[in-house]
């Protein structure tokens, strides 16, 4: 298995420079960029991408490369060095497993640790570009009543963002959000407009700007994983259950410039006391407070059994079920089963993948996703497994 580590870098085309200047040198582009792979200098690889609760705003991804620095190769001072005068802050990284893309994002810090005796290291701390939109500030202006994609794709229009539209995958919405004046942090207001849908807001591992609706973000069979310890899908060496209170909520407040609208599930509160949720949402209408009150009581009212995490070693298995796995992105669904112990019957639990992190070394590299429960969700018509009638899954 190959972890592919690379930096982008400026190297442009010199005219009639006789090392920068020769035509087709894939070292000096035409364009100036170039993408220089340093594998060969890595010790280990750390990559946290998603949010730890359900409820959470998603975080922007983690990057830690820690790099062999013996020969100062990725000493900024020193002249002699293959990459003088390219360690800097603010460049593109990339992480790509065996052909697959694990993350992308820009180098925020180029850390030093030196040992008179000892090794020397350099370590590279990166972030994706959820850190770039909490550095903007949106345009001022006014927004018209418009759906949530379309409010979303306005704020990447924007001058002071400049969102690529190339690298977004941006749903229509469910919720139409009221007039407005923008302001403040870019990020900040994006995740008010996500809040707003109770949807999925996160950056890809490709780098892209995804957006989806609560509808989109419903869980469909058609492309399911199994994970199993029985032989029946991806072997996975470790799962942990959570069984507890942290996203109980049976009191919701959600308001807007609208209104505000409570639901409250009596049941829950007399059996679990009082858990409430307080949302500051964007819509325009008390009908849309109302459905997302409702929505938030009825998905958070009882405490939740859930798959809390599953860790694969991806050296142990099989080329088709590491294409598998490393092809999980943020709010796919999986299937686990798993038999605590060998005793009694199995376990199988649907989980919506809400955080994927990785751990590589050069003998080992560890895959952790971290799960949402789909015991409540929405009724999705046809579909085998959430399209069954008498379960907790609701018709939208």
């Amino acid at each position: 298995m190959a972890t592919i580590v690379e930096f982008q870098s400026v190297a442009g085309f010199i005219l009639d420079d006789p090392i920068a200047g020769v035509l087709n040198n894939p070292t000096y582009t035409l364009d100036g960029i170039v993408w220089s792979d340093i594998t060969d200098k890595i010790i280990d690889v750390t990559i946290g991408r998603g949010k730890s609760r359900d409820l959470d705003r998603t975080s922007s991804g983690l990057l830690t490369v820690a790099l062999n620095n013996e020969e100062r190769t990725f000493d900024p001072t020193y002249t002699a060095g293959p990459f003088y005068g390219k360690i800097v802050p603010r460049r593109k990284i990339r992480v790509t497993t065996d052909g697959v893309r694990q993350f992308t994002g820009v180098i925020d810090d180029w850390n030093f640790a030196y040992e008179p005796v000892g090794p020397s290291r350099a370590e590279i701390i990166a972030t994706d570009d959820f850190t770039l939109l909490a550095r903007q500030l949106v345009t001022a202006g006014t927004a018209t009543p418009q759906a949530t994609g379309a409010r979303v794709n306005a704020v990447l229009d924007m001058v002071n963002v400049d969102w690529p539209a190339g690298a977004r995958d941006i749903s229509a919405g469910d919720s139409i959000l009221g007039d407005d004046v923008f302001d403040g942090n870019a990020l900040e207001y994006l995740q008010k407009v996500d809040t707003s849908e109770q949807g999925n807001m996160f950056i890809a591992k490709n780098g892209d700007f995804v957006f989806k609706s609560r509808t989109d973000a419903t869980p469909k069979s058609d492309s399911l994983v199994t994970l199993a310890d029985d032989g029946t899908g991806v072997h996975y060496s470790r799962v942990s259950v959570n069984y507890g209170t942290e996203l109980l909520k049976n009191t919701a407040v959600v308001s807007s410039a609208a209104g505000t609208a409570t639901a409250q599930d009596e049941r829950s509160r007399f059996t679990y006391g009082i858990s409430s949720e307080e949302i500051d949402t964007l819509v325009d209408s008390v009908a849309q407070l109302e459905n997302l009150a409702d929505l938030i009581v009825s998905k958070y009212a009882d405490p939740e059994y859930r798959l809390e995490n599953v860790v694969l070693n991806l050296d142990t298995m099989p080329s088709g079920d590491k294409a598998t796995v490393l092809g999980l992105e943020l709010g796919d669904v999986v299937l686990v089963k798993f038999t605590p112990n060998d005793i009694g019957n199995q376990l199988t639990r649907y989980g919506e993948i809400i955080t994927i992190s990785h751990s590589v070394e050069k003998s080992r590299h560890d895959i952790s996703i971290g799960l949402a429960s789909v015991d409540w969700t929405f009724l999705v018509l046809d579909d085998p497994v959430f399209g069954t009638m008498g379960t907790n899954h609701l018709a939208f």
